[in-house]
């Protein structure tokens, strides 16, 4: 039997999905060795903190605080620092040093990840982070691999699991948001200072990642619109279970064609890719609050649960579901790039290399074509539905769906209405300006919510 070369694995930070990938590297090395062609030895762990407790007791002396000598010891790198600095400098060392690199850090990747490819490009190693998208998921390599010979149109994501937690505890018991995010920070799914979950910061890197694989264009966490929860209230959801949606937080990422073009919908026959608002061509990249209807498939996914829907044009519509997050489901996913990595060096080519073969425009929020949900309080009085509906038709948007509830205040015995309006979808340019024309009609008391919906 050929005896199996070593190749030395550095670990950088240590904290629930490092401890986990360490006891893994640790615990089940004979088969990773079996698996990767190669024994994968840890040669270090870089931590901030040597005294810090761990999840997973570890030997002591394989910890250090000297993160790049370690990296430039290494053969194969995990980087689950997090952050921006140090862990750019440390890749780029590594990867200068010959190393393959495996990161979990989305925000990095998605604010630079073209100077991280181009590196391992230069250095001839590979470059993985499927853990940086939806844990456990496996969902970067099926888009880089298996659709590959394929032609992806949309991609819709719910892949932030403390959103997805405090909605659906919104949709399901009534809660607030303020009570259903204080209970994702009793349970472990919110961290103390939520803002990077709850304003979308988190998600938009993702989407950015996303979009990046299915369009095969590098886009950067700049070309991503993105709103938080922040501002979903109860009433917004009681509102939206009435009409039979639910509300979540997505990820969008869709191709958008040029009117006229051979994708886009010039003739009316459907095509896998919209028409983009304006005549604009190219790929829109966006996290809002989105209304689904309750029979789409992300309409079921609850608690802190990720799904990744995926529209193709051959391949049709497909949809990933699984753990978004933790120790153990995250450093599944940073150990199959790890033993991916780990064949290409055995094997001795190149890094599996990022296929950027396109170069489309990353369009605004206002080229994105939607479907938006309006919520209004309106004057009870004769003539208000046809002020209403005169006015979307004069802006080119038309009304799919319009419910009307008559409110009666005992006190002054004043009656008013609510209008509940979802329109066919449109520019959001056009949906945007229909919104603030409807603000200034003397018929309408105020606008009470307006979101955008999918699935429609």
């Amino acid at each position: 039997m050929t005896e199996l070369r070593t190749l030395k694995v550095a670990l950088l930070g240590c904290g629930n999905v490092g401890a986990q990938v360490a006891r893994i590297l640790l615990d089940d090395a004979e088969m990773l060795a079996s698996r990767a062609g190669a024994r994968l030895e840890l040669a270090g762990i870089a931590v901030r903190n040597l005294e810090a407790p761990r999840d997973v007791e570890l030997p002591r002396g394989l910890f250090t605080t000297d993160a790049e000598t370690l990296v430039k010891d290494a053969d194969l790198v995990i980087e689950l620092m997090g952050g921006i600095e140090p862990a750019r400098t440390l890749i780029l060392t590594a990867m200068r040093n010959g190393a393959c690199v495996v990161t979990g850090n989305k925000a990095l990747v998605a604010k630079d990840g073209p100077t991280l490819h181009e590196e391992a490009d230069k250095a001839g190693v590979q470059l993985s982070y499927e853990a940086a998208v939806a844990g456990a998921i496996p969902i970067l390599r099926p888009i880089r691999d298996s659709l590959s010979g394929d032609r992806i149109t949309r991609v819709l994501g719910i892949v932030n699991g403390t959103t997805n937690f405090i909605l659906d505890q919104m949709d399901s018991t009534g809660a607030q948001f303020a009570d259903a995010l204080a209970e994702a920070q009793r349970l472990g799914y919110a961290e103390a200072d939520p803002t990077a979950d709850v304003e979308g910061h988190d998600a938009a890197s993702k989407a950015a990642i996303l979009a990046s694989l299915s369009f095969h264009t590098r886009f950067s966490l700049d070309d991503v619109y993105c709103e938080g929860i922040s501002s979903v209230t109860s009433a917004d959801i009681a509102a939206a279970k009435d009409a039979g949606f639910v509300i979540k937080l997505l990820a969008i990422a869709e191709k958008l064609a040029a009117e006229g073009t051979e994708t886009g919908t010039k003739t009316g026959k459907k095509t896998g890719t919209e028409t983009g608002a304006d005549g604009n061509s190219g790929v829109s990249v966006r996290v809002h609050p989105t209304l689904l209807p309750r029979e789409h498939p992300l309409a079921a996914v609850r608690g802190a649960f990720n799904a990744v829907f995926i529209e193709a044009e051959n391949a049709g519509e497909l949809m990933f579901y699984g753990q978004g997050a933790g120790g153990k489901p995250t450093a599944s996913a940073v150990m199959g790039d790890l033993i991916s990595a780990a064949r290409s060096i055995v094997l001795g080519g190149p890094g599996r290399a990022e296929t950027t073969t396109g170069q489309v425009s990353a369009l605004p929020i206002t080229a994105a074509v939607t479907s938006y949900y309006i919520g209004l309080d309106v004057a009870d009085q004769p003539g208000v539905l046809a002020k209403i509906a005169r006015l979307f038709a004069e802006h080119g948007v038309s009304i799919e769906i319009m419910r009307q509830t008559i409110h009666r205040d005992a006190d002054s015995n004043i009656q008013s209405a609510e209008l509940r309006i979802v329109t066919h979808r449109a520019s959001e340019a056009a949906l945007a300006a229909t919104v603030e024309a409807v603000k200034g009609l003397d018929v309408i008391n105020s606008v009470t919510s307006v979101l955008r919906v999918e699935g429609v």
